[in-house]
């Protein structure tokens, strides 16, 4: 059995601004990448940079709804992962962000990657959060 999880948090914007956070590359370095080569759109596919990491990430486009759904792969160790993000929309203008991600195997080295990477959505839509409701990057710094 493939493991997955689901992370969650309320973000006190409404959801066109939460999904643009996130499709577009000059916002989403703005809190999150280093850097991009592109918008999410349906069939694209664009390389994101991490100042942790040493090489880019190929991020697969599958499926775009605007305002609503985002859904692509990216690599693991020797395979892919499925993310979906959805934004859904609460009472006064506010969002819920939602990302499940997929596909790792159920053995010692899927489920560190899974928690891991479990652990850096929760951390990515704190950086969300942060960035739409206040104007800071609380990435700034973080990585020598």
């Amino acid at each position: 059995m493939a493991l997955k999880f689901q992370v969650q948090l309320k973000i006190r914007k409404p959801p066109a601004e939460v999904f643009a956070a996130v499709v577009d590359p000059a916002k989403l370095t703005g809190y999150f990448i280093q850097s991009s080569t592109g918008r999410l759109a349906e069939g694209a596919t664009v390389m994101w940079s991490f100042a942790e990491a040493p090489e880019p990430f190929t991020v697969t486009v599958h499926e775009v709804v605007e305002n609503e759904r985002i859904v692509f792969e990216w690599p693991a160790v020797g395979y892919t992962t499925r993310v979906e993000m959805t934004f859904a929309p609460l009472d006064g203008n506010e969002t819920m962000v939602r990302i499940a991600e997929s596909g790792w195997p159920d053995d010692e080295q899927g489920r560190k990657l899974s928690y891991g990477n479990a652990g850096g959505w929760m951390h990515m839509m704190a950086c969300l959060k942060a960035y739409l409701e206040y104007g800071i990057n609380l990435r700034a710094g973080g990585a020598s």
